[in-house]
């Protein structure tokens, strides 16, 4: 009913899951993941302890593998219905799918990576996304390499009943929301015709509103770019008093109001920023 990917990022500091199917809400249901431990995605006639139990045993150092075996051993349900994909902080991932579960319904695993879906088009869907997971080996933000591969089995087929709901979860240590959180990011579309399609989009909003900025990019607020900020800002409401740090104050407060505080620094704006304060300007 489910087709997903939990996998690991390349340089082992983040970890998620990419998920879509014909459910409502799947992501309430199917994925998991705690930085640094690993991620975990239940599914077909899921189980729903199986969440805090992988990441339990995976925070005490089992591997992927065994803590899907383990998983599986400890289960008094129907595990012959269940699937499930498992990666931790460091190794191979790993899949299993029940023999009962409704065709077409499989996985595969490799180094960081575990993709599996039940109820598919075909076996064409898993074996895309891990296509697209490989060839993403140079994009360097997780969440983006996730939802390449995710959009690569629903452009396959996906779930074959059709589409309804998809997520994306991303967890690193201390890189969510202001500094005090591991949620990188936690989006989901829990009823849509095109979730997939709707879940970049909202990947894209996430990137603007709550990623940091690029040092490199960054442009010194002087001359005539800082005197142009102080007109659009003043134009917006919110004007700067004379001196570099009230020009800062100032950009600091109209950016918390526009939800764009985490690409501020001092003594220089970000030119995401920058595009956003010339769309408000008059």
């Amino acid at each position: 009913m489910t087709f997903s990917i939990v996998a690991r990022s390349a340089d082992g500091g983040a970890l998620g899951v990419a998920v879509a199917s014909k459910f409502l809400g799947v992501g309430a249901a199917v994925p998991a993941a705690l930085a640094d431990v690993g991620a975990v995605a239940t599914q077909s006639y899921a189980n729903l302890a199986y969440r805090p139990q992988a990441l339990a045993l995976l925070g005490t150092g089992v591997a992927a593998t065994e803590t899907v075996a383990a998983l599986l051993a400890g289960d008094a349900g129907p595990v012959d219905h269940r699937q499930v994909g498992v990666v931790g902080p460091t190794g191979a991932g790993a899949t299993f799918t029940g023999a009962a579960c409704h065709d077409w319904a499989g996985g595969t695993a490799g180094d960081g990576y575990a993709i599996q879906g039940n109820m598919l088009a075909g076996p064409q869907v898993v074996e895309k996304m891990e296509a697209a997971w490989l060839a993403g080996a140079g994009v360097g933000r997780l969440a983006y390499r996730l939802l390449a591969a995710l959009r690569a089995g629903d452009d396959a087929g996906g779930d074959r009943r059709g589409r309804q709901s998809a997520a994306l979860l991303v967890v690193a240590k201390g890189l969510g929301y202001g500094g005090t959180s591991d949620v990188l990011v936690d989006l989901r579309v829990d009823d849509h015709s095109a979730p997939v399609t709707e879940l970049a989009r909202l990947l894209e909003m996430h990137t603007l509103y709550f990623e940091r900025p690029d040092p490199a990019t960054l442009l010194d607020l002087t001359g005539p770019l800082g005197d142009e900020v102080r007109e659009r800002l003043a134009a917006a409401g919110h004007p700067a008093g004379p001196g570099p740090e009230a020009l800062d104050e100032a950009l600091a407060s109209w950016a918390g109001v526009e939800n764009l505080e985490e690409r501020i620094v001092a003594g220089a704006i970000d030119p995401l920023v920058l595009a956003q304060l010339r769309g408000t300007g008059a």
